[in-house]
């Protein structure tokens, strides 16, 4: 395994413990604001569901960009 790849790997697995750790908290956070709002305990069901994708997909245009 190269340096680039061992950072790569790092990298990704820092961002889904991260992530998990945000999945475990994830239902008190909405269940909490749930109870001012449903629509903003779904609004943030959502973003997390969002951002895990969106925190990859901007990882991977970063490196497609170094690459070149």
């Amino acid at each position: 395994m190269d340096t680039s790849t061992r950072n790569s790997a790092i990298a990704a697995a820092l961002i889904l413990i991260v992530f998990c750790a945000g999945a475990y908290f994830l239902p008190s956070i909405v269940i909490a604001a749930g109870s001012i709002s449903p629509y903003i305990g779904g609004a943030i069901a959502a973003l997390f569901v969002l951002a895990f994708f969106a925190v990859f997909w901007v990882r991977g245009r970063s490196q497609r960009k170094a690459r070149d």
